[in-house]
C-alpha cells in the first residue's frame, strides 16, 4: 500500500472498535466504516498512535478531526513489481526448476502451470534447488 503524500496531519480523536469480524471507524465522531476497506494502528511507547486507512474503491471521505495522526493509503498496484520480479528471471533456471518439479503433470497447459507453480514459490521467497537442477 502507498501513503499519500500530504503533509502530516494534527493529531485525531480516533475511536476503532470491533466485534471480531467487523470494526467500527470513527474519526472526529464521524463514522467512516462504509469508506474504509482495511486500516492499520501503529503506536511507539511516549508517541501518539498512527492510524492509517485504506479507502474502499469508489468510495470517498471526508475531511478529519481529531487525536491520532491519520494517513490516507491506496491500494498498491502490483504491476512494477511483478514486472521487475520476472525480468530478473532467467529462463533456464525457470525451465529445469519447473520440469524437476513433483506437480508437474503431462495435461493440457501442465508445463505452463509448473512454471506458474515455480514463479509463485520463488515470489515467496522459497528456493529449494532439486539435485536434477545441479
Amino acid at each position: 500500500m502507498e501513503i499519500t503524500d500530504t503533509p502530516a496531519a494534527g493529531l485525531q480523536q480516533v475511536r476503532v472498535t470491533t466485534d471480531g469480524t467487523k470494526a467500527s471507524i470513527q474519526i472526529g465522531g464521524v463514522d467512516y466504516s462504509r469508506v474504509v476497506s482495511g486500516y492499520t494502528i501503529h503506536q511507539q511507547a511516549g508517541q501518539p498512535a498512527a492510524l492509517v486507512i485504506q479507502l474502499a474503491r469508489g468510495k470517498s471521505g471526508s475531511d478529519f478531526d481529531g487525536f491520532a495522526r491519520v494517513a490516507v493509503g491506496v491500494p498498491h498496484e502490483p504491476g512494477s513489481a511483478a514486472a521487475a520480479f520476472l525480468s530478473a528471471m532467467d529462463a533456464g533456471l525457470l525451465e529445469k526448476a519447473a520440469l524437476a518439479r513433483p506437480d508437474l503433470d503431462g495435461g493440457q497447459y501442465g508445463f505452463t502451470k509448473a512454471m506458474l507453480a515455480q514463479l509463485q514459490q520463488w515470489a515467496r521467497g522459497e528456493f529449494d534447488p532439486s539435485p536434477e537442477m545441479d
